[in-house]
């Protein structure tokens, strides 16, 4: 049967990259487990079990699993109905030496769960710096652009001016969040180690006749060589899926700053202020030529829809397992985490691509500010018309009847704001007639905008990327290849 009469996840087809994908392929699964297995025989030998040189180096050999271990293991879980045994009994036939010390004083889920630690261990690494870009590739955007003044929106209505920059910031600084919170499980993931059926370690002091401290050594070697600081201190058969929760808790609230900007871009492509990338050969809309639809910003704003609502089910599946463990975790972790993942790299592959090569277009933006300015300017009028002694009370009502008069013309017949000529025409104004365009220059309305985007990306942005700086220098910005 071809791939093509299969279901095949859009994820793996379209979205994500190689390297996440080959962390949760089958052959990474199945030779994560053969490696843990090498470790624990490892280890146990160290500690003084009798385990064959032999055994080991050929389990060492054998530890990447190939198509036929493949074949063979799907023949023997036809068999026993389990996943876990059809691997031991497939590496003892590539293995034969070691055939009778794999799996030694283990459950399941010592390969299970500590293979699900390590994959998660990889992608948190593989996404942090892809993020750490997207936070990169918007700092030089927001530099670039600290000065250009722009039209805020409060309830997206026009508020006071702010500047490109200063809204870039705001993104900027969410994703931040993200970064810090994701570095935080990450920092803070440890192993589940070998800790027997139900946590207590029985099985592993049988092995090691009572001697309780062979057993703190043995997961100590065991985090050593899987890369882990520690192991959690309490397990049941699994590991908590509490952590599940943590690190979806971190990793999912990326979907939803994601979206955030994304619904941004695409609002401000609709005001053709700015747009996303667009190719040269690229086409918006198979019916209507000319659009120039956002494609990218709307394929991050659902991808990220996804990946934002995916806690609620690492929250169900924690909150459901009973005293020391349910099985009705392992179908839907097979697909959650994984998903999480692969989500979360495909939104950080689209994001890098379009903050990569965001185009502002000045003119347009400038055209706004000129249809709202003048009313912004009035307050700043009816100071320099009380310095003339004028009562503030009669400069108002004279302003707020004009204003009323533009008003009319820009929403009654789509005409320019013309509120600036109607005050230069107005005798009440003569006294500050020679000051008024001056009052209107947009630089005069952004507040300390620069200086603000200047501190935070030179300042705490700096830092917190600083330690991706490698990464950073070596980036290549995302191509979509769809």
């Amino acid at each position: 049967m071809s791939s093509y009469d299969k279901y095949q996840t859009p994820l793996a087809t379209r979205y994500a990259s190689q390297e996440m994908m080959s962390i949760f392929s089958a052959r990474t699964r199945a030779s994560t487990w053969r490696q843990l297995w090498v470790w624990l025989a490892e280890a146990e030998k160290e500690l003084g079990l009798n385990i064959p040189d032999e055994a080991i180096e050929q389990m060492r050999e054998h530890v990447t699993v190939s198509d036929k271990a493949f074949d063979v293991a799907r023949e023997y879980e036809n068999k026993f109905r389990h996943d876990v045994m059809a691997h031991v009994h497939a590496y003892g036939e590539d293995a034969p030496a070691a055939a009778g010390h794999i799996h030694l004083g283990a459950t399941s889920c010592y390969v299970t769960d500590n293979a699900d630690l390590i994959f998660i261990q990889k992608a948190l690494d593989l996404i942090l710096p892809k993020l750490a870009k997207v936070i990169q590739n918007l700092k030089e955007f927001a530099l670039k652009y600290k000065d250009t003044p722009t039209l805020g929106f409060t309830h997206y209505q026009p508020a006071q001016l702010i500047t490109i920059g200063k809204r870039a910031c705001q993104w900027i600084q969410e994703l931040v969040m993200d970064l810090e919170d994701i570095e935080t499980v990450r920092e803070r993931l440890q192993f589940r180690g070998a800790q027997g059926t139900t946590g207590s370690q029985a099985t592993f002091l049988e092995l090691f006749e009572g001697n309780a401290d062979k057993i703190v050594e043995l997961n100590k070697i065991l985090c050593q060589k899987a890369g882990f600081p520690s192991t959690y201190p309490i397990s049941t058969q699994t590991y908590t899926r509490k952590v599940d929760l943590r690190v979806a808790n971190a990793v999912c609230a990326l979907g939803a700053t994601a979206e955030r900007i994304a619904s941004d871009i695409r609002h401000l492509a609709n005001l053709k202020e700015m747009e996303e990338p667009f190719e040269k050969s690229q086409i918006g809309s198979s019916a209507m030529a000319y659009k120039r639809n956002p494609m990218r910003s709307e394929r991050i704003a659902a991808l990220s829809r996804k990946l934002a609502n995916l806690p609620v089910n690492f929250s169900n599946t924690f909150k459901a397992q009973w005293f020391e463990r349910t099985l009705d975790d392992s179908a839907i972790r097979r697909m959650d985490i994984p998903e999480m993942f692969l989500l979360a790299d495909s939104i950080l592959l689209a994001l890098d691509n379009v903050t990569n090569g965001l185009v502002v277009y000045p003119s347009v933006v400038r055209a706004r500010i000129d249809q709202e300015l003048p009313f912004m300017a009035t307050e700043s009028i009816l100071m320099k018309l009380a310095q003339h002694g004028v009562s503030r009370q009669d400069a108002h009502e004279e302003i707020r009847v004009l204003s009323h008069q533009a008003s009319a013309v820009v929403k009654q017949e789509g005409g320019k704001n013309d509120l600036l000529e109607r005050i230069k025409k107005n005798e009440f104004f003569k006294p500050v007639w020679g000051e008024i365009d001056g009052l209107v220059d947009p630089a005069l309305f952004i507040g300390n905008s620069p200086k603000i985007v200047e501190d935070y990306c030179n300042g705490e942005v700096a830092e917190r990327l600083s330690r991706y700086q490698e990464t950073l220098s070596k980036a290549e910005t995302a191509q979509l290849s769809i």
